[in-house]
């Protein structure tokens, strides 16, 4: 048995927050009370002025795994989680070749059994990711597709996106999409504007996110099914879809670390590190953002975690592929940000790095209970450090390398296993 003692216990499903010892026993949480150390435990974790929390659900990573592992692969990827205290990922299938295979699948599904947190999967909307022609959804469920996303690649045709709608509605799965038009972007990756005019690229502008996202809630609310908004960077697609929200339509949407931290000026500084789809974009966008979480219409923090090699983010920025990591920051960024100045209380970031995530896919992690499983993590939110060059994942693909951050992790335990400690194998 494992006695984690003295924690402040925040669980945002119910609403504890209450400075107790958790036991846990068999993976589970055998009890959460006062309890006095004994020779029963096997190791006792000193959680004294440390926040004890669900452990993290990120509902949007890319492991690279299967075709892309020299970027990343899962078990790179499930110890760059751990390290910032998630226990549960879900992975998208824009793999090479994407996950559109039943039999891929299953094959990716057997190798993550193995890992030290709980890596889920969604699989292919469109075969291939051309958004021509829609998967067996079906048998990728059967095999193990907890839902469905062309993540990367908008689907164009009407009809069809209502199609896939309808069935991932019957399945009974949320449907994940990335909204941007192709058509109206110069160059991806850089905010059509000021700064992309300066560095002299093209650009992507907000429209080309907004358009996309409103036909998709419509499409939702006219067709019933659960539609996640990924990666929201506009202030006039959180209107949307508080809109789309008091209509009656199940949309949720998800804000990345890097769209509510920075503005589009991180491209002067951090040059392609600050490249991604959608990009960064404007100081009022961000600030919309921030009310979208404070009111409750963005539900969830994803990272959007994308491993690139550094020898192709050295590329200029027209070339250098888009994406960022960012799941040993994530947590830091949602304290630094968000609670510390004041934006969200710190049960109610948890809420959407926990409950809501979990909710969406209808997963049992994402709260505290007795009985329950013992994924957990445990963190000191005043404590301060500096983002360093290296990272548990193999890419360091990071704009917030260098900066000064409060939140650290100290620990982490999947399945009533410690999965990371503070300072341990740290590189």
């Amino acid at each position: 048995m494992i006695l984690i003692q003295n924690g402040r216990v925040l669980d945002p499903k119910s609403g504890l927050d209450e400075v107790l010892d958790v036991i846990v026993r068999d993976g589970r949480i055998a009890g959460m009370g006062k309890y006095a150390r004994g020779g029963e435990f096997t190791e006792v974790i000193d959680a004294e002025g440390c926040i004890v929390a669900p452990g993290l659900v990120d509902t949007h990573v890319h492991f690279r795994d299967p075709g892309l592992t020299y970027k990343e692969d899962v078990a790179t990827g499930a110890a760059s989680a751990a390290a910032g205290g998630y226990t549960t990922v879900i992975c998208m299938a824009n793999t090479k070749p994407p996950l559109d295979d039943a039999e891929a699948l299953k094959d990716l599904r057997r190798r993550e059994s193995d890992l030290p947190i709980h890596v889920l999967n969604t699989a292919c909307v469109t075969r291939g990711m051309k958004g021509q022609e829609l998967t067996d959804m079906d048998a990728l469920k059967a095999a193990g597709a907890i839902g469905f996303t062309d993540d990367g690649l908008p689907i164009k045709d009407v009809k069809l996106m209502m199609r896939a709608m309808e069935r991932a509605r019957e399945l009974g799965v949320p449907i994940s999409l990335h909204e941007e038009d192709p058509d109206l972007i110069g160059s991806p990756g850089i905010n059509q504007g000021r700064v992309s005019k300066e560095v002299g690229v093209p650009g992507a502008p907000a429209v080309a996110e907004e358009t996309l996202m409103a036909r998709d809630c419509l499409l939702a609310l006219h067709t019933g099914a659960r539609v996640n908004i990924q990666h929201l960077s506009s202030g006039v697609s959180v209107e949307v879809l508080r809109l789309m929200k008091k209509l009656g339509a199940d949309v949720w949407a998800e804000v990345t670390p890097q769209h509510f931290s920075l503005n589009e000026e991180i491209v002067l500084e951090k040059g392609t590190l600050a490249k991604v789809n959608p990009p960064i974009r404007t100081e009022e966008d961000r600030y919309q953002l921030i009310r979208g979480l404070k009111e409750g219409v963005i539900d969830i923090i994803a990272t959007d975690h994308a491993p690139h090699a550094s020898e192709e983010k050295a590329r200029d920025l027209m070339d250098a592929p888009s994406g960022m990591i960012g799941l040993e920051t994530a947590l830091a960024l949602g304290i630094t940000n968000l609670v510390r100045k004041g934006h969200l209380t710190l049960l109610e970031l948890l809420e959407k790095m926990t409950a809501r995530p979990a909710e969406l896919y209808g997963l049992s992690c994402g709260s505290l209970r007795e009985g329950g499983d013992a994924d957990l993590v445990v963190f000191d939110e005043r404590e301060r450090w500096t983002v360093g060059s290296r990272f548990f994942s193999k890419s360091s693909n990071s704009p917030f390398t260098g900066m000064t951050l409060y939140g650290r992790v100290k620990c982490t335990l999947c399945g009533g296993r410690v999965v990371y400690t503070d300072g341990k194998d740290v590189r």
